[in-house]
Order: C-alpha cells, then sequence, then structure tokens
C-alpha cells in the first residue's frame, strides 16, 4: 500500500498520500487498512477534489478523506 500511495499517476496525489501512508500505515487496525485499500482503488482526479474539499466523498470514505486532507494541511503548514 506504500508504493501504491506514492505511486498515483499525479504528482500531487503522490504528495498527499506518500507522506500520509508513511506516517500511519504501520499503525493502522486492519479495518481502516482495508478502507484505505478501498480509497487506492479510486480515480486521483476524483480523489483531489474530495481531499481539497472541492467535491463531497463518498460516506463510507468522507472520515479518512478528511483526516488525510488535514494531516496534508498540516504537513504543508511546517
Amino acid at each position: 500500500m506504500k508504493m501504491r500511495s506514492w505511486r498515483r499517476g499525479t504528482k500531487e496525489m503522490d504528495m498527499i498520500l506518500g507522506p500520509y501512508a508513511d506516517a500511519h500505515l504501520a499503525g493502522m487496525a486492519a479495518e481502516r487498512l482495508a478502507l484505505y485499500d478501498q480509497l487506492l482503488r479510486e480515480n486521483d482526479q476524483d480523489l483531489l477534489p474530495w481531499v481539497l474539499g472541492q467535491g463531497a466523498a463518498p460516506a463510507v470514505l468522507s472520515e479518512l478523506i478528511a483526516e488525510i486532507g488535514q494531516f496534508a494541511r498540516t504537513r504543508l503548514l511546517r
């Protein structure tokens, strides 16, 4: 999953999901890993607006997407 996070197809999503995966995958419970795996199957053109808050994410992914977006924003503010 870490490699799939860093090699998305768009550089923007690489830079969002790669660091998130590095920081969180090792500590994720099995259920959360399954949800993250589901997220990785989504298209980057859909994921990016969801993470940026420019579109509504599917309900099942909304909490995870919000967490990833907050992680990315916090990381960029450093």
